[in-house]
């Protein structure tokens, strides 16, 4: 039966970032694949109906490891929504992406283990290219706008996604950033990928909270905790809440990217 709620624009919120639309209606969704993070909100900005889900819940109470993300995705698309905004907390690898930072990661790395991250399952063996994981317009209307806004943000980046809920060992740390790689996060894999098995456009918004604990630049690199991470992100939520308003009407409804494609000859008959 088709959802009477309807949204173009979806945006996930992480760590620190529970609410972000005023003017709002709830809506519970059930989905196959069992419940959402929270219930969804539903509001506009600048005529454009947008849905906002907290991925951990507003109360902050499912860990990364257990956030059921194929619901939380399905959901979405139950909406309607074609565009997904995923900003998260994330720590930095490198030292020139500092806490306060904004990376447009543009690829992932999956460190995770067990998680349910795929739609297909049976009869018919479904196959989805990932060789560029992330929707490259809504990416790059992003870091432009960031840019326009002043903002100090990277516009790609590689982001390791580690199972959680405990942080990098400093052994973990030293090899991820000897990889090259520039952002690790606990929520970006299967997000991302579950919005391209669905054909919806995803985009990533990395703020940077913390450095990792095992910078080779600086060995001596304190250990993360919540605590700062939480700190560090209030401190820029307006920048990003910002961030988001000023780019959904950027890029909503537009579609001339790859990712509305992702299924053609992606099944095996």
């Amino acid at each position: 039966m088709e959802n009477k709620h309807h949204a173009q624009i979806g945006v996930f919120g992480g760590s620190g970032f529970y609410s972000f639309l005023d003017k709002t209606e709830e809506v519970a969704i059930k989905t196959p694949y069992g419940n959402p993070s929270d219930t969804i909100t539903i509001g506009e900005i600048e005529g454009l109906k947008v849905a906002f889900l907290p991925r951990h819940s507003s109360d902050h109470s499912i860990p990364p490891q257990k956030i059921n993300y194929r619901a939380n995705v399905w959901a979405m698309k139950e909406l309607g929504v074609t565009q997904i905004f995923g900003p998260c907390a994330a720590g930095s690898l490198q030292p020139h992406i500092k806490p306060g930072d904004l990376v447009v990661c543009d690829q992932f790395v999956d460190r995770t283990a067990a998680r349910a991250d795929t739609f297909y399952e049976g009869p018919k063996t479904t196959h989805i290219s990932t060789a560029e994981p992330y929707c490259p317009r809504m990416s790059q209307q992003i870091f432009h706008t960031a840019k326009s806004m002043g903002l100090n943000c990277h516009p790609k980046g590689t982001v390791v996604v580690i199972q959680g809920p405990r942080f990098s060992t400093k052994a973990e740390s030293r090899w991820f950033s000897r990889q090259g790689w520039e952002v690790v996060n606990m929520t970006q894999y299967p997000e991302a990928y579950l919005a391209r098995e669905l054909a919806i456009c995803y985009a990533n918004i990395s703020l940077i909270t913390d450095y990792d604990a095992g910078l080779e630049d600086d060995p001596d690199t304190e250990a993360v905790t919540t605590e700062e991470i939480i700190k560090i992100f209030k401190q820029n939520i307006a920048n990003l809440r910002d961030l988001l308003f000023q780019s959904i009407p950027k890029v909503a409804g537009k579609r001339d990217c790859p990712c509305p494609h992702a299924l053609k000859n992606a099944v095996i008959n």
